[in-house]
């Protein structure tokens, strides 16, 4: 059956995609109950909602165009900020606690494997996609679907079950976060005082971003995926597959992502200041991210993500709870309290903003700019740890 809205009229896509997105958006900022969801969920939910009812088609060359180009111009944008040796100084002991709540997730992904791996299709690059997803957040969920190319149904069945995991996992940690009986055993570095806001209005609050922000952001992202996607082409043609190291080897320095977040990272740290002073990079990345989710959200077949979902829910839910028993194990005996312990998971796991969320929900604000620094560690660390324990996996795995 034809869809009502045919795959070549293209401003109609490009309009309910860029629509729905602000939507999503909208309704985080604005409602309590949908914070909890996440944009990044509605987003994907509405998506499904429209294609499996035949309403948009399931493919387009609009949807092509977001994950070629789009995508790569969002990551660099969402980078700007990440010079090494501001977030080493001035995160802390934050920095730490994060390296350690990344670790978890590596244990997790590899108990996870073992746990599971009979059961889970496409093994190894799953696993690669929530490794780099629990060290970072979604933003590095984006780039690894496009390492490892997963099939579309399946990707869509691990968004969905990694959606439904964090929405589970955000409730638990809230909810440690205020357990008298774990603040009298870890204590608190920072105060304690709920706030009423849903935490991404208070993150996304107005700032000035100028014309000049604007162009000057999109001329570097534009510029650093172009290299990037030279370069990954040039590695991938004069590095072999002769065996199962060069292969690794070959993956890694062909991956555009990797070379991408490499050249963002010494760009933002040779070139801090220049980078400091550009606004709206964070919100311009953020809102194409959020076309991405509408369009993975668009080929999803509800049967499918069903049938697949039944496995990949208990899979990520493992490596989450062997990522917070870590953190928790390791952070008390390095003497973390637990505000710090929660913050850094949380940041693995979502990401600097829903960690930044939770800081000022809880009223911590001496964390909020550590953990959003080590947050932006974790878009780095992510992706490479997200591809390197992807191929250990499929070299063991066979």
């Amino acid at each position: 059956m034809n869809s009502l809205i045919g795959e070549g009229n293209y401003w109609v896509l490009w309009t309910i995609i860029i629509g729905w997105a602000a939507v999503s958006i909208v309704l985080e900022q604005k409602y309590k109950w949908a914070a909890r969801i996440t944009g990044a969920i509605i987003a994907l939910l509405g998506a499904m909602f429209l294609a499996n009812f035949k309403i948009i088609p399931t493919s387009s060359p609009v949807y092509d165009t977001v994950w070629d180009y789009v995508i790569p111009v969002a990551i660099p944008l969402l980078l700007f900020k990440a010079d090494i040796r501001k977030i080493y100084k001035e995160s802390g002991r934050m920095f730490g606690m994060f390296n350690i709540s990344a670790v978890g997730t590596v244990l997790g992904a590899f108990i996870a494997t073992f746990v599971f791996g009979a059961s889970v299709p496409h093994l190894y690059k799953i696993a690669g996609m929530i490794t780099g997803s629990y060290i970072g957040g979604g933003v590095n969920f984006v780039a690894m679907t496009a390492a490892f190319n997963a099939p579309e149904n399946i990707t869509n069945a691990t968004i969905v079950a990694d959606n439904m995991v964090m929405a589970l996992y955000f409730f638990m940690v809230m909810n440690l976060a205020s357990s008298k009986f774990l603040i009298k055993k870890f204590g608190l570095e920072s105060g304690e005082n709920s706030s009423e806001n849903t935490g991404a209005a208070d993150y996304w609050k107005g700032k000035e971003i100028s014309l000049k922000d604007i162009a000057v952001s999109l001329a570097v992202a534009f510029f650093i995926a172009c290299i990037s996607n030279m370069a990954a082409g040039y590695f991938k043609t004069i590095i072999p597959k002769d065996n199962t190291i060069l292969e690794i080897i070959n993956t890694i320095f062909g991956n555009m992502y990797l070379i991408m977040t490499t050249i963002t990272l010494i760009l933002a740290t040779v070139f801090s200041k220049f980078f400091n002073k550009i606004n709206g990079s964070d919100e311009i990345g953020t809102f194409l991210i959020y076309l991405f989710f509408v369009v993975l959200g668009i080929p999803a077949s509800i049967m499918e993500i069903l049938k697949h979902g039944a496995i990949l829910f208990p899979f990520c839910l493992l490596i989450v709870i062997v990522n917070l028993l870590f953190s928790l194990s390791v952070g008390k005996l390095f003497k973390f309290k637990l505000d710090e312990i929660l913050l850094s998971t949380n940041a693995a796991i979502g990401g600097p903003t829903t960690a930044a969320a939770m800081a000022i929900a809880k009223g911590w604000n001496t964390l909020i700019i550590p953990v959003m620094l080590s947050g932006i560690w974790g878009y780095i660390l992510g992706n490479y740890m997200g591809v390197i324990v992807g191929n250990i996996l499929k070299f063991i795995t066979g």
